[in-house]
């Protein structure tokens, strides 16, 4: 069966590959044996012609019938070829069908896992990628392809899953905002003493959800994009420009909240795309100040050395186990409440995946006391 590119499947056409493989072992077979007959039936014919030569005029019987002596050799070799041939014959019949069977059964026994992949894959849904092959005996080719496919589907498993819990997050993520428009919308219509002051408060609170709601769709567009298409882009770029970028932007923040912003910028060169390396540095900056405890500290350094440039953000907060430091990069993780209610928990997701687009590698870690540093390290520009 195959599948067309609507997806249906279709009738296969022409014999199968157990029946190829046995039609090509017979005959093979076939023509050895056949090769092989003529030969013997040459080489019989040749040794017994070549008998003593006898005195002219001399007879000799041969089955029952005189035959004159300088004839003998052509008689004889006559009768063994018919010999060889009838027997040969008969041997060559016996051997080709005695190799098509042989053939038929063990080319069966070889193709069985394969069989067993193929049903594996007509069982296969998104309900029950759990199923696997497994297959026993010998780490011959037919197991390794079994395995590389029990592994394919170990990574398509984990594929799905992690699908279901972005998208299930996505859309408590995105209800949220658009729950409190609704509500904002249906209370004030409902009031039908409303003055502008009230209005200008529901337009307040509902421009507020709906940039909540745009920066966490452009946040999805972001990941999915990096994650899919990689990095278009490889211009040189420097961290230490995108980290001074992102502190002037979180500056007016940091300073309602009194969170204390330090910054060691060495030149950090690196090859990329300058505007997603902005978005790590901004994001960075951004998620060490929002989830800050007030008149905190956050510390920005940038360096570069023989292994590559990195960047590291480091700042106060709440204690972060570190058993919960690896889902922080997971989509809408957060190790603690966003105290400005700007974050949509993307940020460190959007980090990890233009990090790994570039080459690089991002690794957090508690901060003694409270607060989380993550630094992330890049190829040299």
């Amino acid at each position: 069966m195959r599948a067309d590119r609507a997806g249906a499947v279709r009738p296969r056409r022409g014999p199968g590959l157990r029946l190829r493989l046995t039609l090509l072992a017979t005959g093979l077979v076939a023509a050895v044996s056949g090769l092989l007959l003529w030969l013997a039936w040459v080489l019989a014919g040749a040794v017994v012609s070549a008998v003593p030569t006898l005195p002219a005029g001399t007879t000799v019987r041969v089955r029952g019938v005189d035959v004159d002596a300088a004839q003998l050799g052509a008689a004889l070799s006559r009768a063994a070829r018919s010999d060889v041939l009838r027997a040969g014959s008969i041997a060559f019949l016996l051997v080709v069908t005695a190799t098509a069977v042989v053939s038929w059964m063990i080319t069966g026994q070889v193709l069985r896992p394969l069989h067993e992949v193929t049903a594996t894959a007509r069982r296969l849904s998104a309900e029950s990628l759990d199923s696997r092959i497994r297959l026993p005996g010998p780490r011959d080719e037919v197991a390794e392809l079994a395995d590389t496919f029990d592994g394919l589907l170990d990574r398509l498993q984990a594929a799905f899953e992690s699908q279901r819990r972005f998208v299930a997050n996505a859309s408590h993520e995105l209800r949220t905002p658009l729950t409190v428009m609704r509500t904002e919308v249906d209370v004030t219509l409902s009031d039908p003493s409303a003055d502008a002051a009230e209005l200008r408060r529901m337009a307040e609170v509902v421009r507020q959800a709906t940039e909540r709601a745009d920066g966490l769709v452009e946040g999805l567009l972001t990941l999915a994009h990096t994650e899919s298409t990689g990095v278009a882009v490889h211009q040189p770029a420097d961290l230490a420009l995108a980290a001074k970028t992102a502190v002037a932007a979180v500056g007016a923040e940091a300073a309602a909240r009194s969170v204390r912003i330090g910054l060691d910028g060495e030149p950090a060169p690196v090859l990329g795309d300058p505007a997603l390396l902005d978005r790590v540095a901004g994001n960075l900056l951004e998620n060490a100040v929002r989830h800050n405890v007030d008149g905190g500290w956050v510390s920005v350094c940038t360096a570069s050395g023989p292994a590559g440039s990195w960047l590291r953000v480091s700042g106060s907060g709440a204690v972060v186990p570190p058993e919960r430091v690896a889902e922080l990069f997971e989509p809408f993780r957060r190790a603690a409440p966003d105290r400005t209610g700007g974050g949509t928990g993307l940020g460190l997701s959007i980090v990890r995946a233009v990090v790994q687009a570039h080459g690089g590698t991002v690794h957090a870690e508690p901060v003694p006391g409270g607060g989380l540093s993550v630094t992330v390290q890049l190829p040299r520009g």
